[in-house]
């Protein structure tokens, strides 16, 4: 068997999987995330994940790793269109003009001619995160810039993160192409349903970064004892949760052996195992990732 996206393997695999965007395109149900993974470490990272199965690669201008990205895939092998790859608009570009040449910047630094997807990071600067301004005239025209750089052929895809409703709202209300996906902080016991539930009305594909609560997860003994019950690890407890709830999750990693593991989900959480988890109390403590906006801290 050989799936869209190059790979041949004779058991069933969460690689062949995809996901079909509104606009046709096919993406992969399951992504590597590469923050924390410094430009360096990140080639090896792509490379052993491309060797394993991986098609899907989740960077960001602000991880500082797009280079690193752009020579893993180099080094991988592959033909540029078996692989499916991810950026972001930093968050704190918020004017056309600025978009404009970020995009520019990300296609230079990683040595593209085309990325699958662009994302705007944040709606608001990282620090401004928990402001009351809205900046919504900002989103508009990065989206304007987006827009463009996808009518181009620059960009197969475009999207955003961190987006509440009322931001979705502001994009959808003066866009003339919607959002494909909205990648946002979800997993067992923090998982935000009205939001999901607007967007994939919207037809809006949900990304879920941290499946795993940034590792906060390992931690909780009901989720051990359920990952247990299933033979199963705590992080492929997580990341099979978010893909049962119709999301495409982004497990972060440069162990292969994580990476091996992350992508065994050969099982299905039954209904009442999955009420259990969708019900659980909420995570609060992210651990070193606290500091950061969107785990609930400030950057100073």
């Amino acid at each position: 068997m050989t799936g869209k996206y190059g790979r041949k393997n004779n058991t069933k695999m969460i690689f062949e999987e995809t996901y079909a965007l509104n606009n046709g395109l096919e993406i992969p149900k399951l992504g590597l995330g590469t923050w924390f993974i410094d430009n360096v470490s990140v080639v090896q990272a792509v490379k052993e994940a491309v060797e394993l199965g991986y098609r899907h690669i989740d960077t960001a201008q602000a991880y500082q790793n797009e280079e690193g990205v752009g020579k893993g895939i180099v080094a991988s092998g592959l033909k540029r269109e078996a692989l499916f790859i991810t950026t972001k608009l930093a968050a704190e570009v918020k004017s056309y003009e600025e978009a404009v040449a970020s995009i520019e910047q990300s296609l230079g630094t990683m040595g593209l001619d085309y990325i699958d997807l662009m994302i705007i990071h944040s709606p608001k600067p990282w620090m401004e995160f928990h402001s009351e301004e809205r900046f919504d005239e900002g989103n508009r025209q990065a989206w304007k810039a987006l827009e463009e750089a996808y009518k181009a052929g620059k960009l197969k895809a475009i999207g955003v993160s961190n987006f509440q409703k009322a931001d979705l709202e502001n994009i959808l209300s003066s866009c003339t192409v919607k959002p494909m996906v909205n990648q946002i902080l979800a997993h067992i016991s923090n998982t935000p349903f009205e939001l999901i539930n607007f967007c994939q009305e919207q037809g809006i594909l949900v990304e879920a970064y941290s499946p795993v609560a940034h590792g906060e997860l390992m931690k909780n003994t009901d989720v051990q004892k359920l990952a247990e019950k299933y033979g199963v690890s705590v992080p492929q407890l997580g990341i099979k949760y978010c893909l049962q709830l119709g999301l495409l999750p982004l497990p972060k990693t440069a162990n292969p052996a994580h990476m091996k593991n992350n992508a065994e989900l050969d099982f299905t959480i039954d209904a009442e195992d999955m009420a259990f988890l969708k019900n659980m109390e909420q995570i609060e403590d992210y651990g070193e990732a606290s500091i950061f906006p969107v785990y609930g801290g400030k950057l100073k």
